[in-house]
């Protein structure tokens, strides 16, 4: 599937959605049925998959760029290149650097996840965007939902693999591969979970940039090796 096939054919499902935030895109000039789509290269290593875009995301139409992608984006760079992050241009350059997704590009009424029949809907296609768009292996999810998606159309074995290692103790600091298909096209993904960077996170948003630079540490993620050879 073409990019431009897959963004009619999320345009299609947009149209007959209820929940997109309409008002929120209105304020900002923006198109509700554009969806806030996967960005990076497709050669990065490394990708992260979280939940859906918030006001932000939709202003810049740009996944990861609000409060809780700032999160990421500043643990990211800090990881980098040992020091803060200086400003909001370089959140967006240090963001070319790795591939970015969520489970529905629409930006919901209320920022409240949305359902699993609609996580469902649009599943094939952002399946097959992380497939053909992105040649990575190396997923850092954020959040249970993000997390579970990957159970979304997959064999009881694996679905029920998937919800025991979120239980698991131990689940921020270890990994689970699991098998991608969409549109007969299939590959081995390594998933390593983080809990949501949001402020609302109160258990674990302090504790997020350790977590993040701990991951980065075990992918060994340089400025010199992000892309893959």
């Amino acid at each position: 599937m073409t990019d431009t096939e897959r963004r009619q054919a999320l345009r299609r499902l947009a149209a007959t959605l209820p929940g997109i935030d309409e008002p929120v895109y209105a304020a900002c000039g923006r198109d509700p049925l554009e969806p806030v789509i996967g960005q990076g290269l497709p050669d990065t290593r490394i990708a992260f998959f979280g939940r859906d875009p918030g006001r932000d995301e939709v202003q810049h139409q740009m996944p990861f760029i609000g409060a809780g992608g700032q999160k990421v984006r500043t643990a990211l760079y800090q990881h980098l290149y040992g020091k803060p992050l200086p400003d909001f241009d370089a959140s967006v350059a240090v963001g070319r650097m790795l591939f970015w997704a969520n489970t529905v590009p629409y930006k919901p009424l209320g920022n409240k996840a949305w359902s699993m029949k609609v996580k469902k809907q649009f599943q094939p296609l952002m399946a097959d965007l992380l497939l053909h768009e992105w040649h990575g292996r190396d997923i850092i999810t954020l959040g249970r939902e993000a997390f579970l998606w990957f159970a979304i159309n997959q064999d009881k074995e694996t679905k029920t693999r998937l919800e025991q290692f979120w239980e698991r103790d131990d689940r921020f600091t270890t990994s689970v591969a699991i098998e991608l298909e969409a549109d007969g096209t299939s590959r081995t993904l390594r998933l390593h979970p983080l809990p949501h960077p949001s402020p609302l996170n109160a258990t674990w948003y302090k504790r997020f940039p350790d977590l993040l630079g701990n991951r980065l540490g075990q992918l060994k993620l340089s400025s010199d090796n992000w892309r893959m050879t």
